[in-house]
């Protein structure tokens, strides 16, 4: 059985609303993260049988006041009565969730972005993960809304070469029309089913563009571009109404497309680790 740990930024799945009702086309539905989806299937499901969950790992910084602000009520971790981003009593494979979460923040973020001591500071903060990766003796690493792009832990002389992977909620494939990379990927798509595209994220200036009505996901290999390397596999399967609210959106795309391209794609990984031979496939 196949070692995994998860990577994400508490940050990125409180803007989703991670583990609460939203608003949905007049009534509400529950935003699973992918964290709580891929729980379910290693409970439920043949995953079970190729992975051991070993670690949550989250880079979110207690001591950064931007971290604090975009966390909120939800916190750093799932204690008193906040809201948290997934049930307090989830269970995987017999453990309890919280049980599995570990803080290795990306302090050196505070750092202004010319500062000469900004380097050393992410070099350690890998460092820092790649020690965490060793104890936990880490098979695959699946990244979900990590909001730092890795350097040293994916370079070829790296133990964790072609063992990092990324679920992005977007196509990250750069020949195809409905390609959204980047951390703008669903607002992008929204944008785009309304004939509109964004030129500058910082103005939000927009030009017309013929529209398109489907998004979906990748599920690929990590390297040091923005969400750049080699697609192990995708779902093009969201439709998108013009008229969604991004978390709607959100919502749709996650059952439609992310969570099948998280599932197919560990099934692929798994496989691959057992053959050991290059992957790569797409879900029509």
């Amino acid at each position: 059985m196949l070692k995994l740990v998860y990577i994400w930024s508490l940050r990125n799945a409180a803007a989703d609303k991670a583990g609460r009702y939203i608003d949905y086309k007049g009534g509400q539905r529950y935003m699973a993260s992918p964290l709580e989806y891929l729980v379910e299937q290693l409970n439920n499901s043949e995953l079970g049988e190729m992975y051991s969950l070993v670690g949550v790992i989250n880079d979110d910084d207690e001591l950064s006041a931007r971290d604090n602000d975009k966390l909120g009520e939800t916190g750093f971790s799932p204690t008193g009565n906040k809201p948290w981003l997934f049930p307090r009593e989830l269970t995987v494979q017999g453990k309890k969730v919280t049980d599995l979460l570990i803080a290795i923040p990306s302090s050196y973020r505070r750092l202004p972005r010319q500062s000469p001591d900004r380097i050393s500071g992410k070099q350690a903060f890998e460092q820092a993960l790649k020690n965490k990766l060793i104890e936990l003796q880490a098979d695959l690493v699946v990244l979900d809304g990590l909001l730092v792009i890795l350097d040293t832990l994916i370079q070829p002389e790296s133990p964790y070469i072609k063992k990092i992977v990324n679920i992005h909620p977007g196509i990250t494939r750069i020949e195809s029309p409905y390609e959204r990379r980047g951390a703008y990927a669903t607002l992008d798509a929204l944008y785009g089913a309304q004939g509109r595209k964004v030129i500058d994220w910082n103005t939000m200036e927009t030009i017309s563009v013929t529209p398109l009505l489907k998004t979906g996901a990748s599920f690929h290999y990590v390297d040091s571009g923005v969400d750049s390397g080699e697609v192990i596999t995708d779902a093009l399967n969201t439709d998108i109404d013009p008229r969604d609210t991004i978390l709607e959106l959100r919502w749709n795309n996650f059952t439609r497309s992310l969570f099948p391209a998280l599932s197919n794609g560990l099934k692929i990984m798994a496989k691959n680790a057992v053959t050991n031979r290059p992957v790569a496939e797409v879900i029509a």
